[in-house]
């Protein structure tokens, strides 16, 4: 069989699925449309501006409509926050103070954070006198809500913050869908908690017609260089939820005597605005790619996730290799596939903020953009890729007949 035939085979297996995504994608973009109609977006809302940005219009309508379009009652978007690790972080150190208590329901967070949270005389949370501890998850790769329970109420005022991390991270497990997101929600408030729950929504937004603050996350947080800034948003990262929390992150964002008030940004906002208009279509894309290569993967025999009878919870595909040698190679063909740097041959490295070698594609045009396809894995067993973005399911399929003319003539082998 030809990579073209299992391509062809694939999407008609996948019809079902495809149009599902596009049924999503469509609520989506209705609902982004409403939130710029009702801040009434208008040319000027896309003029920078310099020095302190006192009265940015451009800025604070933006983080409004990130919040509408999100769930949220206030929002902030910035081009301040360099990535989705550093939003994560601004948001902590906004909400928690020396002495309160964390508990992730998620199990561990993401590697980046790893510092963050418990790094030694590098100002993190452990720095601070932030407690953080982590549960588990079950066997299955689910949120232990018996053992939550337990804990919420074994600790009862102590408690100030319920963690959630919407993707798998570098687990070979699903990522958790808005609706555990609300049981979880729904479980802790019955327990009578009355802090902020925390979601990580990085990877996750647009996939599903809710969002976390939809159903009663307090804060979510993301990169815009993912799913919201729709390919085109330089750089940056929002948060939205409830307004005190989220004035709380913007004191931390800039000052305390200040917070939200000030901001500026030269080069203008179009790029966020389009980006966020963009996104749900976008994401649309990167589905259709994800379950198109998981597919053809499990039909040569690779177990990956998440699995496709239902929808996928974020963008990302986690694809388990035999051999540390077919996990790069399979990375290299992503690069190959690029629009940017596809002469690159990507290598292991020491990549800051994770505990071993990691090798990366990413020809991206934005720098290290998950919403561009690209491709991921650190390097160790079990020998996991993990596949995500695309802004055009075509790069998707292109990228996919680079990986099968690799992999097709050993599938035979691992039969």
């Amino acid at each position: 069989m030809t990579a073209e035939e299992l391509i062809s085979q694939s999407e008609t297996a996948l019809k079902k699925e495809f149009l599902r995504a596009d049924e999503i994608s469509e609520y989506n973009q209705e609902k982004v449309l409403k939130a710029f109609q009702e801040h009434r977006v208008a040319l000027r809302h896309f003029i920078g501006s310099t020095g302190y940005g006192y009265g940015d219009e451009g800025r604070f309508t933006l983080g409004e409509v990130f919040a509408s379009a999100f769930g949220g009652e206030a929002g902030i978007v910035s081009p301040a926050m360099l990535s989705g690790t550093h939003a994560l972080s601004v948001a902590l150190f906004g909400i928690l103070r020396p002495g309160d208590f964390v508990l992730s329901v998620s199990g561990m967070p993401y590697d980046t954070l790893h510092g963050v949270i418990y790094g030694d005389g590098n100002g993190s949370l452990k720095d601070f006198g932030v407690m953080f501890e982590c549960l588990p998850l079950t066997p299955e790769g689910k949120m232990d809500l018996k053992k939550a329970e337990q804990r919420i109420e074994a600790l009862g005022n102590r408690l100030k913050m319920v963690y959630i991390q919407r993707s798998r991270g570098y687990e070979l497990r699903d990522a958790f869908s808005v609706e555990e997101i609300g049981e979880v929600c729904a479980r802790v408030r019955a327990c009578g908690f009355t802090g902020c729950i925390f979601v990580d929504n990085c990877y996750g937004e647009f996939v599903e017609k809710k969002e976390p603050c939809d159903v009663g996350a307090d804060i979510a947080v993301g990169s815009l260089i993912k799913n919201p800034g729709g390919g085109l948003a330089p750089t940056g990262g929002y948060v939205v939820g409830k307004k005190e929390y989220v004035e709380l992150i913007g004191r931390r964002l800039t000052a305390p005597s200040v917070g939200n008030e000030v901001g500026s940004y030269a080069y203008g906002y179009r790029l966020f605005y389009q980006g966020l208009f963009l996104a749900p279509h976008v994401v649309n894309q990167a589905i259709k790619g994800s379950l198109l290569i998981g597919k053809c993967m499990e039909s040569l025999g690779y177990e990956n996730f998440p699995s496709l009878d239902k929808t996928p919870a974020d963008i990302t595909r986690a694809i388990r290799f035999d051999t540390a040698e077919q996990l790069c190679a399979f990375i290299r063909s992503v690069q190959e596939a690029s629009p940017v740097d596809s002469y690159v041959t990507p290598e292991p490295w020491d990549m800051p903020g994770y505990d071993s070698q990691v090798i990366m594609a990413a020809g991206c045009f934005v720098d290290g953009a998950s919403i561009e396809l690209s491709a991921d894995a650190p390097v160790k067993p079990p020998y996991t890729a993990y596949f995500q973005g695309g802004l055009t399911y075509e790069h998707c399929k292109y990228a996919l007949k680079k990986i099968l003319g690799k992999l097709l003539p050993k599938a035979q082998e691992r039969v």
